[in-house]
């Protein structure tokens, strides 16, 4: 029987039981799945286990402390992030194999994402290649920032490179999962505009978020992905224009009573 290749895979969770199952699925192939779960309550860390991942526990405060985590809690010389609303394909997994393979592969790599919106594979929008931190890298050269709370930032010793292979994402199951997850997003992130010093004012929240409306349909081509391009907008523009805003309500000074 042939070895397993030398990756490890970590996955992120909470409460993900809808989810985490044909991500597991989909790296079956891997040396090692470890997810790192954020204590959820629902049937996740069952299913996990019962696809023999093994699962650490680590309570939420950031993005990147979680990946970091990832890091820490895997073994193998290269480590692959998936995220549990990823899927690897087939054609990824190859070349995966072949990276890891080839003692010239670069030190990092960035994975195009082909994701999926109320049942439509989105080919716009600034949706694909939809590249978010390198995904497959090799252990002792990447580290996520730790202090991010949300869209972690990373540093990288050594080469980047970019698979040719999409993984698939399905970021949303409905419109209210959406709506749910850019109110956390938004929430998550005053703390790090905070550390940046970023500006904050009601004018320019409605300015940022229609520039963002703007540039994902009509720039980025989103009316070609019919009804869902114009949903990705408006997501756009909301995420846009409550990420200002509730950095300016956070700098409000307390009222009497509350």
């Amino acid at each position: 029987m042939a070895s397993p290749p030398p990756v490890s895979v970590f996955i992120l969770s909470r409460n993900e039981e809808h989810k985490i199952g044909p991500a597991l699925e989909s790296v079956s192939w891997a040396a090692e799945v470890v997810v790192i779960d954020s204590f959820s309550t629902d049937r996740t860390v069952e299913i996990a286990t019962g696809r023999g991942a093994r699962v650490v526990q680590v309570e939420f405060r950031r993005f990147g402390e979680l990946r970091q985590a990832g890091i820490l809690h895997t073994t193998q010389p290269w480590i692959f992030s998936l995220d549990a609303d990823e899927r690897c394909t087939p054609e990824a997994r190859v070349e995966i194999l072949r990276i890891v393979a080839d003692p010239a592969s670069a030190d990092a790599y960035l994975v195009p994402r082909r994701n999926v919106l109320l049942g439509r594979e989105i080919r716009h929008s600034g949706w694909f290649p939809d590249y978010r931190q390198p995904q497959l890298f090799r252990r002792g050269r990447m580290t996520y920032s730790a202090s991010d709370e949300v869209h972690e930032g990373w540093e990288l010793d050594g080469r980047l490179g970019r698979m040719r292979s999409p993984i698939v994402q399905i970021p949303y199951r409905t419109l209210s999962e959406a709506i749910a997850k850019m109110d956390r997003y938004t929430t998550l992130g005053v703390a790090k505009q905070e550390r940046l010093g970023a500006r904050a004012g009601y004018g320019r929240a409605y300015f940022r978020a229609s520039w963002a409306f703007f540039k994902a349909y009509v720039l980025q081509l989103g009316f070609l992905d019919g009804g869902p391009g114009l949903v990705i907008a408006v997501l756009r523009f909301e995420n846009s224009f409550y990420k200002h805003a509730k950095l300016l309500e956070h700098r409000l000074p307390p009222r009497d009573g509350a």
